[in-house]
């Protein structure tokens, strides 16, 4: 078996040698080795009527090519190399075939061209121009108008007056009147002669009734915001003085007891045993059996701090008194009069800030609202003195609000920033009012200024928002 292998391979070895030969051979009978070089091109002979002939003198008829652009040539050759699908019928004949499912096309669909239409750009071009020669008219017009005071002027007049209080009509006869007039008019009453006369014995007037030479005194009212009860200011006193009055107030208690004690009224105190004065207290008895008089006086010593620390526990208030404790500390008497304040903010539109104002007026129990629009932000707080000064801290000195500003706006440039407004907390008015206009603490964002006028209107303070924007436009102009 091996030596038919060996000879099965010297075959094929032979025939590959064989084939290599015959190749070589075939190339050197192609090639040139006379060292003429290239033969020429056989002469162009033409006849006297310009046909083509050969040196015999017969007609020849050239072979004629044709140029063809590369898409004809791909045209062609995608009609040769075109694959025929097969027809719907043949395939619903196979058994395989599902209607269901869409047969994609072999070749990829023609892309055409989508030229744009003559002048488009042109047109685009011109309206950039316009836009932007009318912006710098606009602007041209904005700062000639804040020079001379116009725009100002204008935008007050836009703030809409408050409509809340409705004027009645003025009456013919005052009510007052009405009831010592008996004509019921003040021209009959006046063109009468007897109008002035009076009765010698009442000494009332002839025409008018209920009016004499007694002058009425009315009872006089307190203020709604007048306290009646008198303030006594405390008595501030240095530790060393407290410390003093605290030593007194404990020598006059423990006085009391030892003369109760004395007249028998209370039983005497047991002795207080320590391991410092055993030995001092029980005298013998500590002598004769030192262990059990040791164990005694540690059982003793248990027993009272068991009893001090049971006594702490019983004053220790429960959560939902230190709960109440601390509300109640917040909570301030505001039935004299309720201190208002409003601030004006140009921006509030870092999260941080905005939920530090938010947190803190309700930590503090004050109600009011933040009223969030496109320029101005206003806030509005009610509660106590004490309240409002600290919330007053936060606004104007704890808050960074240009910082805050910069930190939410990392990429602003620095020359628009030497331009741009500066973001500030205003105090815009503070004072004191009858009663609370906000049941809660609210927060309402609006898109326009005359939304935001409509919010505050719901709670009566309209006033708030149109007393904000006039200072604020007055800003804007001076500067």
């Amino acid at each position: 078996f091996v030596q038919m292998q060996q000879q099965t391979i010297m075959i094929d070895a032979k025939e590959k040698v064989a084939e290599l030969h015959k190749r070589i051979q075939q190339q050197l009978s192609g090639a040139n080795f006379s060292g003429k070089g290239p033969e020429k091109p056989t002469p162009l002979i033409l006849d006297d009527k310009g046909r083509t002939v050969d040196a015999a003198g017969k007609a020849i008829q050239l072979t004629q090519r044709q140029a063809s652009i590369l898409a004809n040539q791909r045209a062609k050759k995608r009609e040769q190399f075109k694959i025929e699908r097969p027809t719907t019928e043949d395939m619903m004949e196979t058994t395989f075939f599902d209607p269901r499912v869409d047969i994609k096309p072999a070749l990829r669909a023609k892309r055409a061209f989508k030229f744009h239409e003559a002048g488009k750009f042109q047109s685009l071009a011109q309206k950039l121009r316009t836009k932007k020669k009318l912006e710098n008219l606009q602007e041209q017009i904005a700062s000639a108008a804040k020079k001379t005071g116009i725009s100002s002027a204008t935008k007050l007049a836009l703030i809409q007056p408050s409509q809340d209080v409705e004027t009645a009509p003025v009456p013919d006869v005052e009510w007052w009147d009405r009831a010592v007039l008996p004509t019921g008019g003040y021209e009959e009453f006046f063109s009468s002669k007897d109008a002035m006369e009076t009765d010698k014995g009442s000494g009332q007037c002839a025409l008018c009734r209920g009016i004499g030479r007694l002058v009425e005194h009315p009872l006089p009212y307190d203020a709604p915001a007048q306290i009646k009860d008198d303030i006594v200011i405390p008595l501030m006193l240095t530790a060393k003085e407290r410390k003093k009055l605290r030593s007194q107030r404990r020598r006059e208690v423990e006085q009391e007891k030892q003369e109760k004690i004395s007249l028998g009224l209370e039983p005497p105190p047991p002795p207080k045993v320590k391991l410092s004065n055993l030995m001092r207290v029980l005298g013998n008895d500590a002598i004769q059996d030192p262990t059990k008089m040791e164990a005694f006086v540690r059982s003793e010593m248990a027993k009272r701090q068991r009893a001090h620390e049971e006594a702490n526990a019983a004053r220790k208030l429960t959560p939902d008194q230190r709960k109440e404790k601390k509300l109640r500390k917040l909570e301030e008497d505001t039935s004299s009069g309720v201190h208002v304040n409003i601030y004006r903010i140009h921006d509030l539109t870092d999260p941080k800030v905005r939920y530090k104002v938010d947190i803190n007026a309700q930590q503090y129990r004050l109600t009011g609202c933040i009223v969030q629009s496109k320029g101005i932000n206003l806030v509005v707080v009610e509660g106590g003195p004490k309240a409002l000064k600290k919330y007053q801290r936060l606004m104007l000195h704890r808050i960074k609000w240009e910082q805050a500003r910069r930190n939410m706006d990392k990429s602003l440039k620095k020359d628009d920033d030497e331009n741009s407004k500066p973001n500030e907390c205003v105090v815009v008015w503070e004072g004191t009012v009858e009663c609370r206009n906000f049941p809660d603490w609210k927060a309402k964002q609006c898109t326009t200024e005359t939304a935001a006028r409509d919010f505050l209107r719901k709670f009566g303070v309209a006033h708030y928002w149109d007393l904000a924007l006039s200072q604020s436009i007055i800003e804007s102009t001076d500067e």
